[in-house]
């Protein structure tokens, strides 16, 4: 159990110690990661920024991810999204929802610049956690062909298939704790709040 994610940022810090000095690229899976992602790059002397994905949500059940999408368009289908009501109509108008939203997103977060480039980069992908993982799989396979030069996925917490999926696409993955019982990310910690869009404009500036 973690007090909130600054504390879990701070002990995810401790275990990517190795990067220290090598000027990292830290990029946050808006919004929760984007306050953890800001502190570990302060702590190991790299560059902030977000990496822009958004779960399809499944029918009836917004809060669970039956798939994802990249800032490209690439799209992530889960394995039992179809036993979920997730039907292709579904995924169509979700994954076209969802595109407009990262595009919003794209410009309220860095209106004034472009994105931080990756290539040839150690690159670090934060989340405050995983549950299905496929918002993380559309940032990893996203990123990957940008050329990173390494490509690290560091998280708090994870369910151990979820890591399983993960590990796939990523050259090395950071988990602090990884429970064989896990309902919800916000479960494993004591405070938990919506990190709002505000927040997320204000620490990109900064």
């Amino acid at each position: 159990m973690f007090r909130d994610r600054l504390e879990a940022a701070d002990q995810l810090a401790d275990q990517l110690a190795a990067y220290q000095g090598k000027k990292p690229l830290v990029l946050a899976i808006p919004r929760g990661a984007v306050p953890m992602a800001k502190l570990i790059a302060e702590r190991l002397g790299g560059d902030f920024d977000v990496v822009l994905v958004r779960k399809l949500r499944a029918p009836w059940q917004p809060e669970l991810a039956v798939g994802s999408v990249d800032e490209s368009g690439w799209t992530y289908i889960a394995p039992f999204a179809a036993s979920m009501g997730a039907d292709d109509k579904h995924l169509t108008e979700e994954k076209r929802k969802q595109l407009e939203t990262i595009r919003q997103r794209r410009a309220q977060y860095t209106p004034l610049r472009p994105h931080i480039d990756p290539v040839g980069r150690t690159v670090i992908v934060i989340d405050d956690g995983l549950a299905t993982g496929a918002t993380m799989i559309a940032a990893l396979h996203g990123l990957r062909q940008q050329q990173p030069a390494k490509l690290v996925c560091a998280v708090p917490v994870a369910p151990p298939d979820t890591l399983v999926n993960v590990r796939e696409l990523a050259d090395e993955v950071v988990c602090l704790q990884a429970p064989e019982f896990f309902q919800a990310v916000g479960q494993f910690y004591r405070d938990f709040p919506q990190v709002e869009d505000e927040e997320v404009i204000a620490l990109l500036k900064a």
